[in-house]
């Protein structure tokens, strides 16, 4: 299926209007729709939070009585069903729209092809498939809690030319530069979750969370705490937001925590630990799309064992730390080549002083 230059354009800024939600949508699909009209622009719209205006609904708005015979542009495929809004679908079916482009099909269950298939039975145009992945990059979260219930887990690390995280003393303040530490800001209030573990909470007690005063919500911070160890002192229990402690539920919560503020979601053990994959279960089934895992070696080591890791975002400093120092991730010594964990380059680019790198594991079946 071809598309043209003014389709790309079109889509583009689509796009673009979508990742003005990047950090209000949530637990919805971040999505930007532009209408055209005998090749003009006559609407254009994005989805600003869950229960507002989706975003074709807006372009319509703005459109009017241009909406007939126009193109739509749209980075997901339109609602079919009654949310707490009505289908999308139906809007465009109204407005007597002529062809609907869209980047690719939403994997909802209660979407999943059907919301083309009313466009379709009502006489209007279906393409998809252009800059799917572009989309696909806008809303991995989401996509990935359609079609794996589970959130799309992504690993923040500041680490050394050597590849280290700390010194043999533990000290790791500060690694990466002023700029990098903005730049963590910005992918912590794109998060719905921010989690640590037990050892980063108890070494470091650290806040968790978005040093952004304009943040309308933030980031729901998890503990994962096997044995309930989590002092009721800790800083993030005494900061606006929600706290969730996942730990083993063979193990009594001490009544000094229990009295405290936080959530606890006890799960079985995997291996004698907190069972992980359990634990982003049920972030999924909270409506999570996304979380940050900003924690020391261990757990890390631990997530991409079990392959539960989507993406590596790594800030590399230019400093050494030398012998000793500690590594990113506690994992089994290899004798063989063949067992190491490969990843693919997603991006790379200069945060002041730093270098920022996005990577992805590439998991063998």
């Amino acid at each position: 299926m071809s598309f043209t230059a003014f389709d790309y354009e079109c889509m583009a800024s689509a796009l673009q209007l979508a990742r003005q939600g990047l950090n209000t949508t949530h637990p919805n699909p971040r999505v930007g729709c532009v209408i055209t009209h005998e090749g003009r622009v006559v609407g254009s719209g994005w989805h600003k939070k869950a229960g507002g205006a989706h975003a074709e609904i807006s372009a319509l708005r703005e459109a009017a009585d241009k909406a007939v015979g126009a193109t739509v542009y749209v980075t997901l495929e339109p609602c079919s069903h009654h949310g707490r809004t009505p289908p999308c679908v139906e809007a465009l079916i109204e407005a007597k729209i002529a062809r609907v482009i869209c980047a690719l099909e939403d994997p909802n269950p209660d979407v999943n092809g059907s919301g083309f298939q009313c466009l379709l039975q009502a006489g209007i145009e279906v393409q998809s498939g252009l800059m799917t992945a572009e989309a696909e990059e806008l809303n991995s979260g989401f996509l990935m809690r359609m079609r794996q219930r589970r959130p799309w887990v992504r690993i923040k690390l500041a680490q050394s030319v050597d590849g280290h995280i700390a010194l043999a003393n533990g000290s790791s303040q500060w690694i990466s530069g002023s700029e990098a530490r903005a730049d963590v800001q910005i992918w912590r209030a794109r998060s719905d979750v921010i989690l640590t573990g037990i050892g980063t909470l108890l070494a470091d007690d650290p806040s968790l969370n978005v040093r952004n005063s304009e943040m309308a919500r933030q980031p729901t911070r998890v503990v994962v705490d096997s044995r309930w160890r989590t002092p009721a002192t800790a800083r993030l229990l005494s900061l606006p937001g929600k706290v969730l402690i996942a730990g083993l539920d063979e193990n009594p919560i001490p009544d000094s925590l229990s009295e405290t503020s936080a959530d606890y979601l006890g799960v079985t053990s995997f291996e004698g630990r907190v069972d992980m994959s359990a634990v982003f279960t049920e972030l999924g089934k909270r409506g999570f799309n996304e979380v940050q895992v900003e924690a020391g070696a261990a757990l890390c080591g631990t997530l991409i064992q079990q392959k539960l890791v989507d993406e590596v975002l790594i800030y590399q400093a230019p400093v050494i730390l030398g012998g000793g120092a500690r590594s990113p991730f506690a994992t089994p010594r290899l004798d063989n080549m063949q067992d190491r964990v490969h990843l693919e380059w997603v991006d790379s680019r200069r945060i002041g002083k730093d270098l920022r790198l996005r990577l992805k594991p590439v998991y063998s079946s």
